[in-house]
């Protein structure tokens, strides 16, 4: 199967908008196809309100922005593609007949993708062209910051398929789950479906409101499930002996009465109350309100899981190693290629650095340049520690703006480096501030100044060389205040 560089998307809506948000961020180029041209302006909006959240959560080094382009040709879309994952409404024979045509103008090493949630491989690969590329890869909204994807092979699915699948999604940051057969709703969807016929029993005999249930999962089990599922956590409540006491002491309950399996009939009454009891969560607040609501706490979770090293933390933590190091495979520019400072960081204001004033805290201009001094380090190595820093606000940064840090050389020695850093507003190329650092050179094991060597000092040297004939900024050097006459 071939390198993934530009995803095509058969169908737009929520679905598709969070697999655009989720592989522009990681650098794969989109073109998205619907039949409905307002959808590009729908999907557009979607993609920006989704970047604010993906912004934030990591400052691992990413690779430039993919391309978001529109059309509402089939054909269009499928030739342009190295990866279809296909998005349009969940009835049989619309896919069917879709992923047929689309089967037809996709070159045949081109994997087509299927997002449905409960249909089956088999019946939707029926009618396509070397329908061993085609499988299910069935996400869960927001696509762009939950990291699971399940993946259904059918009967005439190859594990080439598969494995190559597993590839892509691992690549934009997901924790691809196959699935070892085929069955109507996957694995999430059935697990989710008995929990909300319980709710809708629950709802519909009075005895409890929406709101109640969903306290009843937040407070929780919800809690526990964000790092551990359903079973591991069972496993500790049987104490030392975990599951088999777990199941003896609590399996007979299985046989009471407490779970209806069968949904409840859909009455007026009932939905009423559901729509009722939603309302009143709601509170008043839009569903792009609610929206990210939702994906500041899913940010801040899979951070917190990030530092144990569990659940969907796992997988950012995998990102990050992946990200951090492509980063480092970038080679330090030859001398001749460089005639002006070395760009060395791309980031965003993130909503938590802005103070009470609306701007980036003082704090943070620190922090960005020390990603900046980082992202350099890992060019040549991490040996260095910062003692002196001299920092000059020049202009605000607010929530949300494009930054970038450009680091130029002023001197070098056998043990010190000495830098200075501009950072910029992307947008408008405006200085924000400077900062003028010098860093030392030390030895790891025993926390000692040790002279520069080897390679490390040929690249420094390479880019100390290259930057030798670049004029001294007129910030470097001052003290506080302005400068003394």
């Amino acid at each position: 199967m071939r390198a993934v560089k530009t995803l095509g998307l058969l169908g737009t809506g929520v679905i598709g908008a969070g697999w655009a948000a989720r592989a522009l961020h990681f650098g794969i180029d989109v073109v998205a196809a619907d039949v409905k041209p307002g959808m590009e302006a729908w999907l557009r909006a979607a993609v920006a309100n989704a970047e604010p959240a993906l912004a934030r959560l990591t400052l691992a080094p990413l690779p430039p922005k993919g391309a978001l382009s529109f059309t509402t040709s089939l054909a269009t879309m499928a030739t342009r593609a190295d990866f279809i994952q296909e998005n349009i409404p969940e009835q049989l024979e619309l896919k069917q007949r879709m992923l047929a045509e689309v089967s037809r103008e996709a070159a045949p090493d081109v994997i087509i993708a299927s997002s449905t949630s409960g249909l089956t491989p088999t019946d939707l690969q029926r009618d396509m062209r070397a329908p061993e590329r085609f499988c299910v890869a069935h996400p869960f909204n927001p696509v762009y910051l939950l990291p699971l994807v399940e993946l259904v092979g059918g009967q005439q699915t190859s594990q080439q398929t598969i494995d190559a699948a597993k590839v892509f999604f691992t690549y934009i940051g997901m924790h691809p789950l196959q699935v070892r057969r085929e069955v109507p709703g996957h694995l999430t969807d059935r697990l989710q479906e008995a929990l909300w016929r319980e709710i809708l029993h629950l709802v519909n005999d009075g005895v409890a409101t929406t709101g109640e249930l969903d306290e009843s999962i937040i407070y929780g089990p919800g809690l526990r499930w964000a790092g551990m599922g359903t079973n591991l956590i069972y496993h500790l409540a049987g104490g030392e002996t975990g599951m088999r006491h777990m199941l003896a002491q609590f399996g007979p309950c299985l046989k009471w009465p407490w779970t209806k399996l069968e949904a409840p009939e859909l009455t007026e009454t009932l939905i009423d109350r559901m729509v009722e009891g939603t309302q009143a969560q709601a509170a008043g607040r839009s569903i792009r309100e609610l929206e990210r609501l939702r994906d500041d706490y899913l940010v801040t979770i899979q951070q917190v899981l990030r530092e144990h090293d569990i659940g969907a933390g796992s997988t950012l933590r995998a990102l990050e190693a992946r990200l951090y190091a492509d980063a480092a495979r970038d080679e330090a520019p030859e001398p001749a290629s460089v005639g002006q400072p070395l760009r060395v960081l791309g980031t965003y204001v993130r909503p938590e650095w802005i103070d009470y004033n609306g701007h980036m805290s003082e704090s943070r201009y620190l922090q960005v340049f020390g990603d900046a001094m980082d992202a350099l380090y890992r060019r040549v190595a991490r040996m260095f520690y910062t003692v002196e820093s001299h920092l000059v606000h020049m202009a605000e940064a607010r929530v949300n703006e494009p930054l970038e840090v450009t680091t130029q050389v002023l001197a070098l020695d056998d043990q010190r480096l000495h830098v200075f850093h501009r950072l910029y507003r992307t947008s408008d190329s405006t200085m924000l501030a400077t900062a003028e650092q010098m860093h030392l050179h030390v030895d790891t094991a025993n926390r000692k100044a040790a002279p520069i060597h080897g390679a490390v000092r040929t690249r420094l040297g390479q880019l100390s060389s290259a930057h030798a004939n670049l004029p001294v900024p007129p910030e470097a050097g001052r003290h506080v205040g302005p400068r003394v006459q």
